[in-house]
């Protein structure tokens, strides 16, 4: 359904901007499984705006991620797209070109977008991760410039809580990649978890293959979920910092989904199927999100 989705967006332009539109929309519905991308709850105002990162997003991500397209191919579209957003805009890959207009017509700056493309840049070529450090750096160019994006275009950045944003868009980021580490592993042998708290724990990356998680496995993630909480704790102030109320609500809902997965992952096992929050979870965290930060 992603790649239907994706190729839909590809054919858009000569569709007019409504079909372009919508075909964005179906890409967002496609990839949100447990939080609300570009969900009703953003200000119609920034609405065409979010979709244009996130097709910017999705797009360089499914390059990072392609298993036919060569590393090095990889980084040089991912350069060639860093060095030309914001700057120029004939030397944009058509995926590029909505984002790189909402920043000219927003004032945002570019750099958080040249920050994900150095992240996903870094997926091509890097597949372990030495210690938390090691992988909050990946984080912070990898999710928190999400979260400065989103606070960009609704005009938050000047006085938001940026560093609790960051901690959630972290703290989501790890979420995922433990949701994922089996099939990562698998697909891409990449893994997230740090390596070495593997090895600290008895085993190794090969034990990600599996179908149900070893002790190694199931204490690894026990500590990354651990390291997680804080940067969710921190996180848990940072929607009273947001201004503009249906922002705020999307921000407060988040969160309360957030450390629903989390509690999730700590009881579930990620190697023997993708853990997810119910819909009728998530409907109900995302209300008393919403009334807990009216």
């Amino acid at each position: 359904m992603t790649l239907s989705a994706t190729a839909a967006v590809d054919e858009a332009p000569g569709q007019g901007e409504a079909a372009r539109e919508e075909n964005i929309r179906a890409l967002i519905r496609a990839n949100s499984e447990n939080f609300p991308v570009g969900s009703f709850l953003i200000p119609p105002d920034c609405r065409p705006h979010v979709h244009a990162f996130y097709l910017f997003a999705r797009k360089a991500d499914d390059i990072a991620d392609s298993p036919t397209i060569p590393a090095d191919e990889k980084v040089a579209r991912l350069q060639a797209a860093s060095d030309a957003l914001g700057r120029d805009e004939a030397a944009l890959p058509d995926w590029a070109v909505p984002y790189h207009r909402s920043l000219a017509e927003t004032g945002c700056p570019a750099q958080n977008g040249r920050d994900l493309l150095s992240a996903f840049m870094q997926d091509a070529t890097k597949l372990r991760y030495v210690d938390w450090d090691d992988l909050m750096d990946y984080c912070q160019r990898s999710a928190a410039s999400v979260g400065r994006v989103m606070m960009d275009i609704h005009g938050e950045t000047p006085h938001a809580d940026i560093e609790g944003s960051d901690a959630l868009c972290n703290a989501l980021q790890v979420l995922n990649h433990l949701q994922d580490c089996g099939e990562d592993y698998r697909a891409l042998d990449r893994v997230y978890i740090p390596e070495p708290w593997l090895r600290d724990a008895g085993g190794g990356v090969e034990l990600l293959a599996e179908r149900r998680a070893a002790p190694a496995v199931r204490h690894a993630v026990d500590r990354c979920l651990e390291h997680t909480a804080h940067l969710l704790r921190r996180a848990e102030a940072m929607p009273r910092s947001v201004r503009r109320r249906r922002f705020r609500w999307e921000c407060a809902v988040i969160v309360r989904l957030a450390w629903a997965l989390h509690r999730k992952l700590g009881r579930g096992d990620p190697l023997a199927g993708r853990i997810r929050v119910p819909k009728a979870s998530r409907v109900a965290l995302a209300l008393r999100g919403i009334a807990g930060a009216w």
